[in-house]
């Protein structure tokens, strides 16, 4: 099995990199600079057209969407626990990490890249603040799943719903959210970050947990 995983410090192909450093297979990764542009030089594009991160691939074979690339892991690494192995749990687990991905993640992606969807300056500013309010709501419904976590989202091992919560909760600061006002995910997320592999993902990453910044 030969693995490559490209990815970007503190996007969401965080989630992956995270999951395969938990599940200790042997994998490449390979750093993707968004600031300079990497992602859009033609071997990149070569490979992904769209010019996005994460981009798994496997045995040659180029996969994308970290939906996609989650559910491959998990099926050629069923011994990682990546999301639960059957029944009810992992159709939930299933859910949430659907809601995560067209939900959440994109309404941040409104705060972060509002020239996304509008060249208009002050329709700009307008989406940035609508999206972050949303997204605060967003957070607190990840709090909640947060505050019943046993010890985990999904139970007695983490899973890629730990990882999306971190990633997601991470980009609250961004978004004007104070991780700490959300204490369960704020805890949760220590949590996952202090696992021995995790915490070699963050390092490889450069990652701050916390970068919220009050405004003057």
């Amino acid at each position: 099995m030969s693995l490559k995983l490209f990815f970007a410090p503190g996007a969401c192909s965080f989630v992956p990199h995270a999951m395969l450093e938990l599940s200790g297979v042997a994998f490449e990764p390979t750093l993707v600079k968004l600031h300079k542009g990497e992602q859009r030089s033609p071997e990149y594009l070569a490979m992904n057209p769209r010019g996005q991160v994460p981009v798994l691939v496997d045995d040659g074979e180029v996969i994308t969407q970290i939906v996609a690339i989650l559910l491959h892991l998990d099926a050629r690494l069923p011994q990682a626990g990546i999301l639960p192995a059957s029944g009810l749990a992992r159709t939930r687990a299933l859910s949430t990490l659907a809601w995560m991905n067209n939900t959440v993640h994109p309404t941040f992606t409104h705060v972060f890249m509002p020239q996304k969807f509008t060249d208009d300056e002050a329709a700009q500013k307008a989406i940035r603040a609508f999206a972050a309010s949303s997204y605060r709501g967003l957070l607190g419904e990840i709090e909640a799943m947060a505050e019943k976590a046993a010890p985990w989202l999904c139970g007695d091992q983490p899973t890629v719903l730990d990882a999306y919560a971190l990633t997601l909760l991470r980009w609250g600061g961004i978004a004007g959210v104070d991780p700490t006002s959300m204490p369960a995910t704020w805890d949760l997320a220590q949590r996952f970050a202090a696992l021995p592999a995790v915490a070699r993902v963050i390092e490889r990453e450069r990652l701050q947990l916390n970068v919220y910044q009050p405004s003057a």
